[in-house]
């Protein structure tokens, strides 16, 4: 089915993919470690999703959990790679969603970061109220569409899509991606920056290695918030070419230029031997080793509105 299809890369022909002897030697490895999962990623109380109903002014950003995050830019209601599942694969959710899915306003567009199982969940796509527009990776349409989803846009690096005042583009990311055992990189994978005209500019990172785009994002935009991922990092001689540590999300964060940090995939689901507890620990012990500016570091409590100037 999928032979005839173009195989994505990375920049540098950077290569993620293990073979069956590495993953068996960390499975092993993971079975000699005692990690302590009680720690709770703190999340507010009551979500004030009746503000989140109303508003249509405000830049708000609000973690509900992982990748996905409820953004509204240019009176635009945004989703970041929705995923409400309650486990992913053998493993159960360690933290509810921040926001109850029910409660969230109509959806305008839906921004998709490549195909894994936690960043592309389609019973939580169905679920969505509104009529979304979902721009996702290159070569990922064909999916969408025999999953029932119409109004779909694909998007290659660097390639823009506007939507009323803000615009989105689609940058590199250096990941992989597979759904089946057949389609190995069968779509691109990446991050998304949304730019309002006069006014903030995010960047969603989504799924990535360390490095050289990271500072060519940097060199693009003018990055008012870093979406960045810090957690399924260890054991890192395993992980390092697909996810960042926390050290090196800070680093991709100063090359991005970028004003402030906000921290995700973390917390939700188990995908490598990483904590929740050591993946902040980790990232707030970095940032304070480096003497950054503490306003520049914002950790969200799940649930919890971000309004753009304070």
């Amino acid at each position: 089915m999928f032979s005839s299809r173009p195989r994505y890369a990375n920049l540098d022909d950077v290569n993620p993919l293990k073979s069956v002897r590495e993953l068996w030697r960390w499975r092993q490895e993971r079975k000699a470690k005692q990690k302590a999962l009680s720690f709770q990623v703190p999340r507010v109380a009551e979500p004030d999703t009746a503000f989140l109903r109303a508003n249509r002014l405000h830049t708000t950003l609000t973690w509900v959990g992982h990748a996905t995050f409820f953004l509204q830019l240019g009176g635009l209601n945004i989703l970041t790679d929705p995923v409400w599942a309650r486990r992913m694969g053998w493993e159960r959710r360690l933290s509810e969603p921040g926001l109850p899915l029910a409660q969230l306003p109509a959806i305008d567009l839906v921004l998709i970061s490549h195909g894994h199982y936690d960043h592309l969940h389609f019973a939580t796509l169905r679920r969505l109220q509104g009529d979304p527009l979902y721009l996702v990776p290159a070569g990922l349409a064909s999916l969408m569409h025999r999953k029932g989803f119409r109004r779909v846009r694909e998007c290659s690096w660097w390639e823009e899509h506007r939507v009323n005042d803000v615009t989105f583009t689609f940058v590199p990311a250096q990941h992989w991606v597979r759904r089946t055992l057949w389609d190995t990189n069968a779509s691109h994978w990446g991050g998304w920056v949304m730019q309002k005209d006069r006014g903030e500019t995010i960047y969603f990172a989504g799924d990535s290695g360390y490095f050289r785009g990271f500072q060519a994002i940097g060199e693009r935009f003018a990055i008012d918030y870093a979406l960045m991922p810090i957690g399924a990092y260890e054991p890192e001689w395993f992980m390092s070419v697909q996810h960042v540590s926390p050290e090196e999300a800070v680093q991709a964060f100063l090359d991005a230029k970028a004003k402030t940090f906000i921290p995700m995939h973390y917390g939700a689901f188990r995908l490598a031997d990483d904590t929740p507890k050591e993946a902040l620990d980790r990232l707030t012990a970095e940032w304070e080793r480096r003497g950054l500016p503490q306003e520049r570091l914002c950790i969200p409590k799940l649930g919890e509105i971000v309004r753009s100037g304070g």
